[in-house]
């Protein structure tokens, strides 16, 4: 949908020529058309020319050339109309500017990719509303933004000024200070247009001088000051021999010579051409290949600043060559033309960028928020190939007679449901920390077949000590352990606290109250007792000597799905059935894990990865000893009791949960997730349907929506730790850090190749780790499934923890914390 066709001042765009359009509900909008013909103003909905705006070009001098600058569009990102904004739309109309208002950062950037603004002023005063910076990154995502101009609106500081760092990250080219002054606001956009807009405007003009080299059939080169070549067109390098780029760097004595030229020949020119003055004459080149060939050359200095000679410009006509050149310039033109299409195909994807809210619920922030999760939803940078065939159906079926739309409904269904998603990720070499993060845990490992491969034996199943299986109920848990899960249905939950309280035995407890909570025992008809005895076992195959994955973390994952299975928008998906096999798969989604990734138990040719060949060996394993663990023994079978069909489901739907904490399958499970349900309830909420409970009940309830819900729920949960409170979120980075470390030390011990060789305890920046995991892993997941869930908590935990990571890497710090004062 067009910025042009949007109307409600809430989550859409307002056309400015000083007064606000009128409300799409407003009882004078059957007026509005002829009141806008009388005031200035046009119609809502469709973008204003109000008499007082000028026509004219404005011409502007740029060397030899003169260019004709429009008539400049500015988008204004202001959540409320405030003085502020009022200002900046006084200020547009007085300079004669195009003005659009956003109210949202989804509006914003839907406008923003249909108009192409020259300038974007955003409000940066109240965080609340939205995320600026995160609307700015947003906007610089695109391509069409290198030239625009943004501007954040701060508040003035109340005590000594801040860096604007922070700002210029985010891609906003200056501040300006809040003052609804109109004239300052006026005086802020002349000096806007004079210096920046101009000089993105030069910017943009030197891409047409660009390609009027690059379809030069004269070969052309451009060497700094220092004799350094910058640029070389193709027809300079299918002249002389050379690849694309491969000139580009070297310094003019690095290339090779002709001897056919004058000794001093050199030396006449360089005398010339650093006086300022033109040479011109013949020069024989020396090809790559080694031939001499004699060239008609013109070199010309370029002054920059000051007058000083900043580049030189070199045109080499070939005396003895004519035929060669203009193939050369065929070709140069067959590229251009292909490379036209292909920015039109770029340009049509951007455009067609279905920016849509999620369905709202909640406070008007809550649904602020949310609209501004599924802005980064909608423009994600990791998309599957099937992604993209979805968005161009769905654009499609747009323009598409009934028939045609329906056959494309069917073959939507086809691709939302069978196993077509493979996530394309995008490489990240400046980013060592990511690159061995997605080596780690989205790898299967290098196969070593040496004749000392490690084993890696499997772990003997272990025994309930006598000691741990007295008597145990829900009313028999002692005091002090009873008083720390007082508060176990809150996200601020302390599971360290418990940890300390159950002496490193927090999951049979939590689990004895999570589990009588959501009625596990009577949907299982089994006794307490042998719920009880289940969790022990359980717990006892969690090894305690991991610093990260033993049953405390087992624990946490138990508690974040069972938060999660509160939320109203999960339980409307959700049976019992469900729940249960949730709190099953959170309890034993771990269990037995060695402390060790995939990745190395394949190098190391352990008896689990032979088991399991090579593929999600830990989540098969953990699911599949879950299962002997419980069936072979009735006291501690707690599906012993079930209908044998009850239990085949349950049993499949704890599998696959379990099979969905695997990583390598994580953009899969994620894009699922936004295409197949973000998306239609989104545009359900944009066709009106927000109240209709039967058409959101039928996305809800479809048998695979209901899979993907439980595979994004307790992927969420497993990976939670950067959205908990900062204290949690440092404790646990601490203990993942500990066994990336200690894999690290035994891959170096034992000759194995090394999977993440930044996790060295010696040189390992945990900030820098945890900043590219939250980037890479949790942003884009937990966005989705905020916009899914209302997470509201979450997010700002999130955001808190990455900012102190943030300021721990700006600090050049690796630890976990900064050093006492």
């Amino acid at each position: 949908m067009g910025c042009a066709s949007s109307i409600h001042i809430s989550d859409r765009v307002v056309y400015h020529s000083g007064k606000e359009s009128e409300d799409s509900h407003s009882p004078q909008q059957t007026n509005t058309a002829q009141q806008s013909q009388q005031q200035g103003t046009s119609a809502p909905g469709l973008p204003i020319k109000p008499s007082s705006y000028k026509s004219a070009f404005t011409e502007v001098q740029f060397g030899p050339m003169k260019l004709h600058e429009d008539q400049l569009q500015v988008l204004l990102v202001f959540a409320k109309e405030d003085g502020q904004s009022n200002g900046f739309i006084w200020a547009c109309e007085k300079a004669k500017f195009r003005c659009n208002v956003a109210r949202t950062p989804e509006s914003a950037l839907e406008c923003f990719l249909e108009k192409h603004h020259d300038i974007i002023i955003i409000d940066h005063r109240h965080s609340r509303h939205f995320d600026a910076e995160a609307l700015c990154r947003s906007i610089r995502a695109a391509n069409s933004s290198e030239n625009t101009v943004m501007v954040a609106v701060v508040r003035r500081p109340d005590r000594e000024e801040g860096s604007v760092m922070p700002l210029i990250s985010a891609g906003f080219n200056r501040r300006y200070l809040e003052n609804a002054n109109m004239m300052s606001c006026y005086n802020e956009l002349l000096q806007l247009e004079h210096g920046e807009v101009r000089s993105q405007f030069k910017l943009r003009a030197c891409n047409a001088v660009f390609t009027a080299l690059e379809q030069s059939q004269e070969a052309i080169e451009i060497t700094s000051e220092d004799q350094v070549i910058q640029y070389v067109n193709p027809a300079y390098e299918s002249t002389m021999g050379y690849q694309r780029g491969e000139l580009i760097g070297k310094e003019i004595i690095e290339v090779p010579m002709s001897e056919r030229n004058k000794p001093d020949l050199l030396e006449t020119i360089n005398a010339c051409i650093r006086k300022g003055k033109e040479w011109q004459g013949i020069y024989y080149a020396k090809k790559k290949n080694g031939e001499s060939v004699q060239q008609n050359v013109r070199i010309t200095p370029v002054p920059g600043q000051g007058r000083k000679i900043r580049h030189y410009v070199s045109i080499n006509r070939p005396l003895n060559d004519n035929n060669k050149s203009d193939k050369s310039s065929d070709r140069v033109q067959a590229e251009s033309q292909t490379d036209m299409q292909s920015c039109k195909h770029k340009d049509r994807r951007k455009g067609s960028l279905d920016v849509r809210s999620t369905t709202s619920r909640g406070s008007d922030g809550s649904s602020q928020r949310r609209h501004s999760s599924m802005a980064r939803i909608h423009s994600m940078t990791i998309e599957a190939p099937i992604t993209k065939v979805i968005n161009i159906i769905n654009a499609a079926q747009e323009s598409s007679p009934m028939p045609v739309a329906e056959a494309l409904d069917r073959v939507l269904e086809i691709l939302r449901t069978t196993e077509l998603y493979s996530p394309q990720l995008g490489t990240k070499e400046e980013d060592p920390h990511t690159n061995d993060l997605v080596g780690g845990l989205m790898t299967d490992g290098l196969r070593r077949l040496s004749g000392n491969e490690y084993i890696f034996a499997t772990k003997q199943l272990h025994h309930i000590p006598s000691h741990l299986i007295t008597p145990l109920s829900l009313n028999d848990i002692p005091p002090r352990v009873a008083q720390t899960m007082e508060n176990e249905d809150s996200w601020d939950f302390d599971i360290f606290n418990l940890e300390t309280a159950t002496m490193k035995r927090p999951l049979v407890f939590l689990g004895l109250k999570v589990f009588s909570r959501f009625g596990v025992c009577e949907f299982l008809n089994c006794p307490e007792a042998v719920l009880r005895s289940w969790l022990q076992v359980i717990e006892a195959n969690y090894h305690a000597s991991n610093s990260y994955h033993n049953s405390s973390h087992a624990a946490d994952v138990l508690h974040a799905t069972a938060y999660f299975l509160c939320k109203e928008r999960v339980k409307q998906s959700l049976d019992p059935i469900d729940e249960v096999a949730a709190l099953i798969a959170a309890t034993v989604h771990d269990v037995d894990h060695p402390g060790r990734t995939n990745s190395f138990l394949c190098n190391a040719g352990s008896e689990l990865a032979v088991l399991y060949n090579d593929t999600a060996v830990l989540e098969s394993h953990h699911s599949a000893l879950a299962f002997q663990i419980t069936t072979r023994d009735d006291k501690c079978n707690i599906f012993k009791n079930m209908e044998r069909n009850e239990y085949r489901t349950l049993r499949q739907a704890i599998i696959d949960m379990v099979l969905a904490t695997e990583m390598t399958k994580h953009f899969e499970h994620v894009n699922k997730f936004v295409n197949s349900i973000n998306k239609p309830l989104a545009a359900l909420e944009e066709n009106g349907g927000n109240g209709d409970e039967e058409a959101t009940k039928s996305i809800l309830m479809l048998p695979e929506n209901r899979i993907l819900v439980k595979r994004m729920l307790i992927k969420c949960a497993d990976i939670s730790n950067p959205c908990r409170p900062l204290q949690l979120c440092i404790e646990w980075a601490g203990r993942i850090s500990e066994e990336y470390f200690a894999q690290t030390d035994e891959e170096k011990r034992q000759g194995l190749p090394v999977v993440m060789p930044v996790f060295d305890r010696n040189t390992c920046s945990i900030p820098k780790s945890q900043i590219s995991f939250i980037d890479y892993f949790i942003t884009d997941m937990f966005d989705a499934w905020d916009a899914f869930a209302d997470l509201p908590n979450l997010m700002q935990h999130l955001d808190n923890n990455f900012k102190y990571w943030k300021g721990l890497d700006e600090l050049k710090l690796h630890s976990l914390r900064p050093p006492p004062e």
